[in-house]
């Protein structure tokens, strides 16, 4: 099989939420972040194992994301929108019964005008400068966006995974003058502010990487195995170079593997001559270029010539790979290919 395989544990992401939910705040509702095609692993088969774990609510990036998601989940789940009602959401938003977080007056203006009486959520910016609604706009249509009745407000940290960082102080106590006595529920922490402790954590948390085995939640279980099938293995003399550019340079004689994979699939150049693949707990450096479809690696310790090595495993996970690639484990998971073949693995509880 020339096809890399990328197995999801289901259940891990499901025992990962229910962690996550137990760090949160007694009465505190845990939601879940399947945006980005559950960061990369399928939302449909994640929000759906996570459902069954307990979870209610779920946020999207996008109104054609909670489209999907709804068609998958049904009806009783509620899919919120961090995008907010943008032109030409109306008819999936008020269809679907998604629930957008408004972003802006044009945002509200348009969502009150076009759907009114449907649900909505309100996004405050706290210090971020990214989304959100900045304060002096918001004092000035409080009045009336609450008399609408918003179901959430909420706001995002820029300096969650930094524990001490003055921002997370700042923007806590921005977002507290922004909302208290607002009468309505709100939500300001993900998975780093689920660790930053219960003054973070208000009526809902929303963890996102955390669910896929990312930090900063460090007590996370891996979710993911990556296995690259090992199309050709050869001997390279000393002094031979290997991949595009001559980029690498046999020190000694080598046995190198040419695997199936590359830059197409996700696995970014900057991991050239700087990742590992894992033959068991064996690491086998990846030697070369990175290109479009290959990647090349040092099987010269290994006592027979491998058929598969992992490039994600427990041994290296999405964050120790982003570390040798010079990016984070956001990226890496977002990044992983519609080529692999996706095999779950997940049970009944």
């Amino acid at each position: 099989m020339a096809t890399a395989t990328l197995s999801i544990d289901l259940d891990a992401i499901a025992r990962n939420w229910r962690a996550l939910d137990a760090l949160s705040a007694p009465g505190v509702e845990t939601a879940a972040v399947v945006k980005a095609d559950g960061y990369g692993l399928g939302a449909a088969r994640v929000a759906g194992r996570l459902a069954r774990a307990g979870a209610r609510r779920f946020f999207v990036a996008t109104a054609e994301e909670g489209a999907a998601l709804r068609q998958a989940l049904g009806e009783a789940a509620q899919i919120m929108v961090f995008s907010g009602h943008m032109p030409g959401d109306t008819d999936m938003i008020g269809d679907l019964g998604l629930v957008p977080m408004l972003n802006s007056l044009e945002q509200i203006t348009r969502h009150l005008e076009a759907l009114p009486g449907h649900p909505f959520g309100i996004q405050l910016d706290t210090g971020m400068n990214r989304l959100g609604m900045e304060a002096a706009e918001w004092e000035t249509v409080a009045p009336i966006v609450l008399s609408a009745r918003p179901v959430l407000l909420i706001s995002h940290l820029a300096c969650a995974d930094e524990p001490g960082h003055a921002a997370n102080a700042a923007q806590l106590a921005e977002f507290r003058r922004m909302t208290d006595g607002a009468g309505v529920p709100r939500s300001l922490a993900a998975t780093g502010g689920v660790l930053l402790g219960e003054d973070y954590h208000f009526d809902l948390t929303r963890p996102g990487v955390g669910l896929y085995g990312g930090l900063p939640f460090a007590a996370a279980e891996p979710v993911v195995r990556l296995s690259l099938p090992v199309i050709q293995v050869r001997e390279v003399a000393a002094g031979e170079t290997v991949g595009y550019g001559c980029g690498w340079t046999a020190p000694a004689p080598r046995r190198i593997a040419t695997l199936a994979a590359g830059y197409a699939d996700g696995l970014i150049r900057a991991m050239s001559n700087a990742a590992r693949l894992w033959a068991g707990a064996t690491p086998c450096p990846l030697v070369g270029r990175v290109s479009m479809d290959l990647v090349t690696a040092d099987v010269t310790g290994l006592d027979a010539a491998p058929q598969t090595l992992d490039i994600l495993c427990p041994e290296q996970t999405v964050d120790a790979l982003a570390d040798a690639a010079g990016t984070i484990g956001y990226e890496i998971l977002t990044a992983l290919g519609p080529r692999y073949a996706r095999r779950y693995a997940e049970g009944r509880g």
